[in-house]
């Protein structure tokens, strides 16, 4: 059986992904990567330094956490009604300040305060980003895009954390957010040059009704909630992963550090591979959301192999499967989210990160209620990655019914601002 005429042609140059074009945005994810994860190997620094208890410092993450989760739906509707480069150079302007504040902290409530900006500016410009990856790249390469722009997010943690932590041990922790806000100074020159004056703008709608209209679409409001399930399963199970390999196998903290690599480097690979296999199925005749079912099920074997595999070597060959299905999920989700109703972009995405940290946070309190954390990994991470993969086979064919219901065409070429 042949695919559709089209999917053997030579690309044009009209629907080949020029990586370059996207320098400023791919920058700020590998930045917004690293400063997800930057606090935590600095955590006893930090506290030792202020002088507050780790407990204490940490809340520092909280706050950034809790204020992305809450105020990314509202900000995704600000990129959807006033465009993509007001919200991505607010967002930029407000990281940079905010990393500058860390530096400047003498006292847990300034760095507080820093990391709660923080989380504001990554709520501003991480759905702005998505959304103008998506309605930008070609459709012949959308996947690709997506996936690469996650797989920097993922570099973040691989390659930007375990710099920004040699930095803070020769120069002291608060050099390491200094580093972050002159990386992001930089940053923001390609973003002025990148984004055009309007990219992105739709007409303006009802505030609060816009905000949950990504819950009105059948396919989205599906999407949504398996995404819930399935990053409770995923990031809950994950709060325990060190907890369980220590259990299982006496590793030590050094030993846990290489994991975090290896779980950074899953995500880059399941990113990379999710993107291309999307492409390639759209350019077949056929949509993306078949492949979240086998994400589901990946993870479920990942984390089973990790909880309960025989051997070390058996239990981190489950963490890697785990994070690549991962960082393939993630993917999908975020080129499902830009393609299903092309007016949410950014607010479809936003929600995508406020369910998967609600949803994290359900499956950390489930994990942990369990007294042997590795029965609590595998009955509730391995479990509830089934039930999504279940649950996502309910999206097949829901892209081309939301398409012909907001009467969006499926291929949003014809929408691209130029950007030369």
């Amino acid at each position: 059986m042949s695919a559709l005429p089209d999917a053997h042609d030579p690309p044009s140059a009209s629907e080949t992904f020029n990586r370059l074009r996207y320098a400023g945005v791919f920058a700020l994810l590998f930045l917004f990567g690293t400063e997800t994860f930057l606090v935590s190997p600095l955590l006893p620094t930090i506290a030792d330094d202020i002088d507050v208890t780790e407990a204490a410092a940490a809340s520092s993450v909280t706050a950034y956490v809790l204020v992305y989760a809450i105020c990314a739906p509202f900000l995704g509707l600000l990129s959807d009604r006033f465009g993509r480069r007001r919200t991505l150079l607010a967002g930029a302007a407000l990281f940079l300040a905010s990393n500058a504040i860390a530096a400047l902290s003498t006292g847990l409530a300034l760095l507080v305060v820093s990391r709660a900006v923080a989380g504001l500016a990554a709520a501003a410009a991480g759905p702005a980003i998505w959304a103008h990856i998506a309605e930008t790249a070609p459709d012949r390469v959308r996947g690709r895009a997506l996936g690469l722009g996650m797989a920097l997010f993922s570099c973040g943690q691989v390659v930007g954390v375990p710099l920004g932590a040699l930095l803070a041990g020769w120069a002291g922790w608060r050099s390491a957010f200094l580093a972050m806000a002159v990386a992001t100074a930089v940053a923001v020159p390609l973003l002025l040059r990148q984004l055009p004056v309007g990219a992105g703008q739709r007409a303006p709608v009802g505030a609060v009704r816009a905000v949950l209209a990504a819950w009105s679409d059948p396919t989205l409001r599906k999407a949504l909630t398996v995404n819930t399930v399935f990053n409770a399963a995923n990031l809950g199970a994950y709060t325990f992963l060190g907890a369980l390999l220590v259990q299982r196998f006496g590793l030590s903290v050094s030993a846990l550090g290489l994991i975090g690599i290896l779980v950074g480097a899953g995500s880059v690979a399941g990113s990379l591979i999710g993107g291309r296999l999307g492409d390639r199925a759209r350019a077949a005749g056929r949509d993306q959301v078949p492949l979240l079912p086998v994400w589901g099920v990946l993870l479920a074997v990942g984390i089973a192999l990790s909880a309960w595999g025989p051997g070390l070597v058996l239990a981190l060959a489950g963490v890697a499967v785990w994070f690549v299905a991962s960082g393939g999920f993630v993917t999908d989700q975020q080129t499902l989210a830009g393609t299903v109703s092309p007016e949410l972009r950014a607010t479809s995405s936003a929600w995508l990160t406020s369910t998967m940290y609600a949803g994290t946070g359900v499956g950390a309190w489930a994990v942990g209620s369990f007294t042997d954390v590795a029965t609590g990994t595998l009955v509730i991470g391995a479990g509830l990655a089934v039930v999504s993969a279940l649950g996502a086979l309910t999206l097949g064919g829901g892209r081309g019914k939301a398409a012909r219901h907001t009467g969006e065409p499926s291929d949003t070429e014809a929408r691209t601002p130029d950007l030369a």
